[in-house]
């Protein structure tokens, strides 16, 4: 990452492009092998293994290795895990997607090959009761200093994705070998993710006024174009797109990341939109929209393709508008917000194009009128207050 600072004269005055020196371009650095001797290594443990996992995370995207990560995962035969910002990268409605069953195989595996990805916060540090004890880590990473955080790695591979996935490819393609088809790990995974899928797939029929999570997250994937750029803020929100809202191109996500940070979703979105000149759908939990609402205003300036979707259920995490309406006591829970608020009324004053959508027939018209406006828009979706996801069998962060 880089920040780049301007002092208020620059950003102030107009200058002639002409007379501008440009420095030169710093060269990309070399692309690296990792040592064949731990390749070798990396298969042959590989072949141990009785219930194996792939997981892949953004730094595959930023190796360019969508093509040779998708390779290693169908030689392999073995189930995969994708972080959110490399959803895309195979696509979401792979068969070997072990999404729908994340908890299930992080707990089982009994060997993760981790490429790209590190054992933080987002992947609860590798350890119990979310992992297993004994779990054995293979680590492809360019980083040394990531080798072995949080979790000792059996084999390190250091090294470029693209080229170390290649080298991995090559001695899967000499060995003839890939993880047996009719296992019983395959099977168990198999039956896992339908289980959790048919229960997602019953919420997302839910019809309710106000919505909830899953119908209202099944409209936006219904409609999502497969190449516009996704962008998931907030709580609940965010971490509920991640099961619901498919991927099907690289480089097509950005939510909170690495660091979890809130408040960020405006400036990925208006930078995607400047960038790629694609449609941007930003999708945004009330809370986390807050955080810099009026970044609206740049988008309308500048009059570019963002569709902005606020879920709008009180604040962080929903609550009950009776302990909320503040009538008597003006009383309001911290992280508590204004159900009445009207973000779309909002868009509207800077200039944009507003909706609000209180049932899902509105909300599908919304989202087709919101996808045809040739500049920025808002749909405002009331949430019911007890709104909430599909149980989870462990909290957020469980330790032993």
């Amino acid at each position: 990452p880089a920040y780049l600072d301007l002092p208020g004269d620059v950003i102030q005055n107009s200058w002639d492009e002409d007379k501008v020196i440009w420095a030169p371009k710093v060269l990309s650095p070399r692309r690296t092998l990792s040592d064949p001797a731990d390749v070798e290594a990396a298969i042959e443990a590989l072949k141990t293994a009785k219930q194996p996992l792939v997981i892949f995370g953004k730094g595959v995207n930023n190796a360019d290795a969508a093509s040779e990560m998708r390779e290693f995962v169908e030689k392999t035969g073995i189930p995969y895990l994708a972080m959110p910002m490399a959803k895309g990268i195979i696509p979401d409605d792979h068969p070997q997607s072990a999404a729908a069953g994340r908890s299930f195989v992080l707990q089982n595996a009994d060997l993760v090959v981790l490429v790209g990805a590190r054992l933080n916060w987002m992947l609860h540090f590798g350890l119990p009761p979310r992992f297993r004890e004994d779990v054995r880590i293979i680590q492809l990473d360019f980083n040394p200093e990531e080798i072995g955080v949080n979790v000792a790695t059996e084999v390190a591979l250091i090294g470029d994705a693209k080229l170390t996935l290649g080298q991995m490819i090559d001695v899967l393609d000499r060995d003839q070998w890939q993880f047996p088809q009719d296992s019983e790990w395959l099977n168990e995974v198999g039956a896992k993710v339908r289980e959790n899928s048919e229960t997602v797939q019953e919420m997302m029929q839910e019809e309710t006024s106000p919505l909830g999570y899953y119908r209202a997250l099944r409209s936006i994937n219904e409609s999502l174009p497969e190449d516009s750029v996704f962008v998931a803020e907030g709580a609940s929100t965010m971490d509920i797109s991640r099961t619901v809202i498919n991927q099907m191109q690289p480089r097509t996500r950005l939510d909170a990341s690495s660091y979890g940070s809130m408040g960020l979703g405006h400036g990925f979105a208006i930078a995607a939109a400047v960038q790629t000149g694609k449609r941007v759908i930003c999708l945004q939990g009330d809370a986390a929209f807050g955080f810099g609402g009026t970044e609206c205003e740049v988008a309308v300036r500048h009059n570019l393709p963002i569709t902005w979707i606020v879920f709008n259920n009180g604040g962080i995490g929903g609550h009950d508008p009776e302990i909320t309406s503040g009538a008597e006591s003006g009383f309001l829970p911290q992280g508590a917000m204004n159900f009445n608020a009207r973000y779309d009324v909002m868009m509207e004053g800077l200039g944009g194009v507003g909706y609000n959508a209180n049932n899902s027939e509105e909300l599908d018209d919304h989202i087709d009128a919101a996808l045809k406006v040739d500049g920025p828009s808002l749909i405002n979706v009331p949430l019911a207050h007890d709104a909430k996801r599909k149980p989870q069998k462990f909290a957020w962060l469980t330790r032993t």
